[in-house]
């Protein structure tokens, strides 16, 4: 029997983001392109970090600890990104989360595997550090990411 190697699972047609796009763009590739997270990359498809929906979430948290300090309570997630409340306060805060750039809520440490890494090790990697996807690398070059979804995906084809 074969070595399952990274490549035989990894999803080639990555979504990325660059570190200069707003969190409004990131916010809406993840949602059009049903993904929960992406690298972000330089114009030569460098990694230089990734971001996850987790990271914009937390952010959004941050900020909604701040208005509900007021004596009303005020709530972002009531109102789009994009969107106009009757409320100032939430407008500024949306304005300032969908405006703010993806280099300011990015992790700048990526673990990162190679297509010709064994997929138990990627995913051994995956568990340690609880992340959901690794980006591929060849040669510094992004190539493709493996998640557990792809690992999950792979079980599944196999049952049925």
């Amino acid at each position: 029997m074969k070595t399952l190697r990274v490549r035989d699972l990894m999803t080639t047609q990555v979504v990325t983001v660059r570190p200069t796009d707003s969190l409004k763009q990131a916010t809406i590739k993840f949602a059009v392109d049903n993904v929960t997270g992406a690298p972000v990359v330089d114009n030569r498809n460098h990694v230089l970090g990734i971001i996850t929906e987790n990271d914009i979430l937390n952010l959004i948290l941050k900020y909604q600890e701040k208005l509900a300090n007021d004596v009303n309570p005020r709530y972002l997630l009531a109102v789009p990104m994009d969107g106009e409340a009757g409320d100032s306060k939430i407008n500024e805060a949306n304005k300032a989360i969908s405006e703010m750039k993806v280099e300011a809520v990015m992790k700048r440490s990526v673990l990162t595997t190679t297509p010709d890494a064994e997929i138990v090790e990627a995913l051994r990697s995956m568990m340690a550090i609880d992340v959901n996807r690794l980006p591929v690398l060849e040669q510094g070059v992004l190539v493709g990411t493996i998640s557990r979804s792809d690992i999950i995906f792979y079980i599944y084809k196999r049952k049925v």
